[in-house]
């Protein structure tokens, strides 16, 4: 979901401008950034790879 079209409630400004408070929060809960500004989709495909990796490393020798 993108928040280009989306109009803030309490500014009645676009919300991929941040005018204020509401539309930041808004606009932060959209795109939802996790660590470092990565998504939490590649975060959690990261750890998956890793504890595979570690595995395969373990039942190997």
């Amino acid at each position: 979901m993108s928040c280009e079209h989306l109009i803030c409630a309490a500014c009645a400004g676009p919300v991929v401008e941040g005018r204020c408070p509401v539309c930041r929060a808004g606009r932060a809960k959209v795109h939802h950034h996790g660590f470092l500004g990565l998504p939490p989709m590649i975060i959690a495909l990261t750890v998956i790879l890793a504890l595979a990796l570690l595995a395969l490393k373990h039942v190997g020798g």
